[in-house]
């Protein structure tokens, strides 16, 4: 099933070529974080053929979740999002690699994750700071192709979503804390990102104080998030080489 010769890829073959769908079929992606954008991503990558996968994410499926995020269906509520994509991911692609860590990444196991395997592209769609900025700086400082998603909450408008470098964004607080972040850790270096150049709804944005490394929620739309993966996922099977 990892084949570029697989009935299934014929249609992604006869668009992309078979060198670059070879390069596709032997590609290993890791993904960080599976709710609106990430796991729209995943799926993505999936259906175009990446034939590994590394997923992480510790949470459960909420029905908070059911306006946008792909695992959320009522017959999904209270099970874990790794768990559930997995499923899914398996059951389009039989033959695709698949890890799966359950776990909240702590900046301690970042390291120990990044050398788990030599991956071709890392998938950020982290909603917590912390945990972001961490992942973010050991991939740029090893080096790792890395694509990192910005905010898509308090945004409506699909014609805004842009590639940028991060130091190149704006409207955007979470682009800005990240920003702030990275500088403190010293590191300098490009990071590609998907952002929306839309000012964010105020109206939309609600604290949360006494939420692990998330100060606010933010209202979101059905597809806002899934254009945002669809972003990441274009970015990684451009670059793959």
């Amino acid at each position: 099933m990892n084949s570029p010769e697989a009935p299934w890829m014929e249609r992604t073959l006869r668009l992309l070529g078979e060198e670059k769908m070879e390069r596709i079929t032997q590609a290993h992606i890791l993904v960080v974080g599976l709710g609106g954008v990430g796991a729209y991503a995943a799926e993505l990558l999936v259906r175009a053929g990446v034939g590994r996968l590394t997923l992480v994410d510790a949470d459960v499926v909420q029905p908070s979740n059911l306006n946008r995020q792909l695992p959320a269906l009522c017959s999904t509520l209270g099970r874990g999002k790794a768990e559930v994509m997995a499923e899914r991911l398996l059951d389009i692609n039989p033959g695709l690699q698949l890890t799966v860590h359950p776990v909240f990444l702590e900046e301690a196991g970042i390291p120990a994750l990044l050398e788990a395997a030599d991956y071709s592209f890392v998938v950020d769609a982290i909603d917590t700071i912390a945990p972001k900025c961490a992942l973010i700086a050991e991939a740029l400082q090893r080096k790792l192709p890395i694509i990192s998603s910005m905010g898509a909450g308090a945004k409506s408008d699909v014609t805004r979503v842009r590639f940028a470098d991060l130091g190149q964004t704006y409207h955007c607080p979470l682009s800005k804390a990240v920003r702030q972040r990275l500088k403190k850790r010293g590191i300098r270096r490009p990071l590609p990102v998907v952002f929306s150049t839309e000012q964010a709804d105020r109206r939309a944005i609600i604290p949360t104080p006494g939420e692990r490394n998330k100060h606010s929620t933010c209202g979101t739309i059905s597809y806002l998030p899934a254009v945002f993966g669809c972003y990441l996922a274009d970015y990684v099977l451009r670059k793959l080489h």
